[in-house]
């Protein structure tokens, strides 16, 4: 893919950001840390955010963790949404083909309200969006029940800025299955708390259409997420009641969680590091599969403002293709993209040799 994106005729001015090369007085020693000398300032792409960009200087404290505890509301209710989605998994060859396609739908538009909606346009802000296309997200995201656009946006704005620390909400270090969904089930260690509210949300809070769906978020998810998926196939098509409820909803809502959740655990401990060998973050096709692009976790850690959130842009990233679509249509603008010049240089000085240029 060339570096920028043809700009198309359209009643909106489609544009996209580049950063073409790292600035002068950058480090050129190959053993020399990012986290010691910053490659390139973050102001030639992103002058409106800073408060997602990884800060080597915080760390642990020392001695021992406060001992988990544990929210038994959110243990006994993932346990049934994981109960019924297994009986699901049972009911599939028994629905008919129009609530498979409901079901899968769904999926993909909610998984699209995390992608392209909380995490690159609301936590990262690699590219704005005009107002039908962030209606059409926050419903989605609403689809998704993954906590509301504020506490998502603010959690993982966390997760970049103390990444693998006590301060991420899901510190890969403490294991798979903490990672995973582990996390969601105990309360929070107490620097989760103290750093997060370090963190600058401003520009959420000044989001009239994030503070609307703050507001009104349990009764639209109730709705949205669990009434209407249940009762479509039910009414509109004859679907049985059951196979609506189990598959139509508890099964496709535990895809999206789960495929979600593999960012934060499988794409932090399985893959390769081409671009920085000195994070966590790793490269993992599968997981790019089933969340609909986020798998290429070793290049959006290290360059989190690039709003493909890959070096490849459409190569298994539906999230991309969609937002281009939207950017053809005028809905979406200003897309941030890293330049190769600038992915190379960083290949070459902190890769760990993976890459095909290497």
């Amino acid at each position: 893919m060339p570096a920028h994106m043809l700009q198309l005729s359209s009643s909106y001015t489609t544009t996209t950001t580049t950063i073409r090369a790292p600035p002068k007085g950058s480090p050129q020693n190959e053993g020399e840390k990012l986290e010691n000398h910053p490659f390139y300032s973050e102001e030639d792409i992103r002058p409106e955010m800073k408060d997602d960009i990884y800060d080597p200087s915080y760390q642990d404290a020392e001695g021992p963790r406060p001992k988990f505890e544990f929210v038994w509301r959110n243990i006994i209710l993932m346990c049934l949404l994981h109960l019924g989605a297994l009986y699901g998994i049972i009911l599939v060859p028994t629905c008919k083909f129009y609530t498979w396609l409901w079901a899968y739908v769904y999926y993909l538009i909610s998984g699209l309200g995390i992608t392209a909606g909380a995490h690159r346009l609301w936590s990262h802000r690699t590219y704005k969006a005009r107002l039908p296309l962030r209606l059409f997200l926050i419903f989605a995201n609403t689809m998704a029940f993954q906590n509301d656009v504020y506490e998502w946006a603010r959690d993982h704005r966390a997760h970049h800025k103390f990444s693998e620390t006590d301060a991420d909400p899901h510190n890969s270090r403490r294991g798979f299955f903490f990672s995973h969904v582990g996390w969601l089930l105990v309360r929070k260690h107490p620097a989760v708390k103290e750093k997060g509210a370090t963190l600058n949300l401003s520009d959420l809070k000044a989001e009239k259409l994030v503070m609307f769906q703050r507001r009104y978020y349990k009764p639209a998810v109730l709705l949205i997420c669990f009434i209407l998926p249940t009762l479509v196939p039910w009414f509109y098509w004859g679907e049985t009641f059951l196979n609506s409820l189990c598959v139509a909803t508890f099964l496709r809502y535990a895809v999206v969680l789960n495929a979600t959740w593999l960012v934060n655990s499988a794409a932090h401990l399985y893959g390769y590091r081409p671009y920085d060998k000195n994070i966590n973050s790793r490269e993992n096709i599968l997981v790019s599969l089933g969340a609909v692009g986020e798998g290429f976790h070793n290049y959006h850690h290290t360059f989190p403002y690039d709003y493909s959130a890959s070096e490849y842009r459409w190569h298994i990233n539906f999230t991309t293709f969609f937002i281009d679509c939207m950017a053809v249509l005028g809905l979406a603008y200003d897309r941030k993209k890293v330049s190769k010049t600038a992915v190379l240089a960083r290949i070459k000085r902190t890769g760990d040799g993976s890459h095909k240029s290497a």
